[in-house]
């Protein structure tokens, strides 16, 4: 899962950023409101922790021009305005969660997952698809009972895949999810690829073959 903290404090957002990384999920950071504004413009995130207090601009406004522009991110808000006015604006402007500073950065985790599982998975700890059997929490992927062992990047594609079943995802949105704002640095044909042919490889030798179509000059899709 792709994360983005705005969030002013350098030695929070970098606190955050190391307990969340360390958590397995992918993080970049943004220290102001144009800073921010950029990225959301530019990448599609699956989580965006929020403060209110930003250099050039208040956080509620950004809040509002994630939902004018319709950008599908959750939104939690991580805030020292920890009045209930201030969380009842925020949850009415359109965040999904509130946490007040200070907090534990568990329960920030665990936030987070419960959006991610609520958004994304219908509140199930536990994902289904084909034979493939996926513990969110565990971050764990069995076959018929059989475990295969995925890298970071094929257990983040795997579930980006199955996330948008219905969809035929570019190449190019898949380099930006498994390396957010690096994907513009990288060869997006082959980083994708040699992705998407090792997942395939250890999905079909655990026999769950045909799983990823392969749309040319387009991108692929998860088939049920």
């Amino acid at each position: 899962m792709k994360i983005l903290i705005i969030e002013d404090e350098r030695e929070l957002s970098r606190d955050i950023f190391a307990y969340l990384s360390s958590d397995e999920y992918r993080c970049e950071q943004a220290f102001c409101f144009d800073e921010a504004l950029d990225k959301i413009a530019l990448y599609t995130y699956d989580c965006i922790l929020l403060d209110l207090n930003l250099p050039g601009g208040d956080g509620l406004k950004l809040l509002e021009e994630i939902k004018r522009r319709e950008i599908k991110s959750g939104v939690i808000i991580i805030s020292a305005r920890g009045s209930l006015d201030d969380k009842i604006e925020g949850l009415k402007t359109g965040a999904d969660d509130y946490l007040a500073k200070p907090f534990p950065l568990p329960e920030l985790s665990m936030r987070i997952y419960a959006l991610m599982r609520r958004s994304s998975f219908s509140s199930s700890n536990i994902l289904k698809s084909n034979n493939i059997e996926i513990d969110l929490l565990a971050k764990s992927v069995t076959i018929d009972g059989r475990r295969v062992i995925l890298t970071r990047s094929e257990y983040e594609l795997l579930l980006f895949l199955i996330g948008n079943r219905k969809r035929v995802i570019s190449k190019s949105s898949i380099a930006e999810h498994l390396s957010g704002d690096m994907a513009d640095m990288l060869d997006n044909q082959n980083f994708v690829y040699a992705h998407i042919k090792n997942l395939k490889a250890k999905l079909s030798e655990a026999g769950c073959g045909n799983c990823i179509k392969t749309v040319y000059g387009t991108g692929y899709q998860w088939i049920e």
